[in-house]
């Protein structure tokens, strides 16, 4: 199939995503790997939107084990998801893939501030639209900026790049007998309090019918075999 079942995602990374082998920061290689699977996906006529969560460079818990106060520790989060969607931007841009940066709080002369019909024009002329500054307001993860941000680019469906193969009933790096689910629905996440995403996010994607699918974004091809229709990883949606 040449062609994606999907017209409009929103693409959720944790910032750690683009460690790499670092501890801090991005590196070029990890750049490099979601650069090529965002190639391939627009090639499949794909419009993507990403939300990159900061906590490669500033943790809110780290900041607040300091003495940072909670609201100015969440708004300096803020600032880590600025700087993580303008480095990839500009790599994307490199690899010959149009790009912008829509931030929650306009900033001049540094990235144009986000508007729901922007970011859509945006979208329809091919540019891959990174949602930056989480939804500007402190006590609110990126996760649930991206469920806002889904439901307001009129996406087809969230997808949350993760580190392990989907959601489980159990946390698999302590528990060899953790069963994967390949489908859940959105009130069996919340009951189970699965902490594979905010809490928030799953509710507002429940309360406005977003289907979540939760997948490995550290294997090469699988956000493409996820457009071409294969059920890879862990979908939430209504229903059992």
């Amino acid at each position: 199939m040449n062609k994606s079942i999907y017209q409009r995602i929103l693409l959720k990374l944790t910032g750690e995503a683009l460690l790499g082998t670092y501890t801090f920061g991005f590196s070029r290689e990890a750049l490099q790997h979601y650069a090529n699977q965002i190639k391939e996906i627009i090639s499949l006529d794909v419009q993507v939107g990403i939300v990159l969560g900061g906590g490669n460079l500033f943790r809110g818990r780290a900041m607040k084990d300091l003495g940072v106060n909670t609201i100015t520790a969440d708004k300096i989060g803020m600032l880590g998801t600025v700087i993580n969607a303008l480095a990839f931007r500009d790599f994307l841009i490199h690899e010959n893939i149009k790009a912008v940066v829509l931030a929650a709080r306009e900033m001049p002369g540094i990235v144009e501030g986000y508007d729901q019909q922007k970011a859509i024009h945006y979208l329809e002329k091919g540019f891959v639209t990174l949602f930056a500054g989480g939804t500007g307001n402190p006590l609110v993860s990126t996760d649930s900026a991206a469920s806002l941000r889904a439901i307001e680019i009129n996406a087809n469906i969230l997808l949350k790049g993760t580190n392990v193969d989907g959601i489980y009933n159990a946390n698999p790096a302590t528990n060899p007998h953790a069963t994967l689910y390949s489908h859940i629905s959105y009130d069996v996440a919340l009951q189970k309090q699965l902490a594979v995403m905010d809490l928030a996010a799953f509710s507002q994607c429940r309360d406005n019918k977003m289907p979540i699918r939760v997948f490995n974004i550290f294997e090469p091809d699988l956000l493409k075999r996820i457009m071409q229709g294969e059920s890879i990883g862990t979908l939430v949606s209504e229903g059992e």
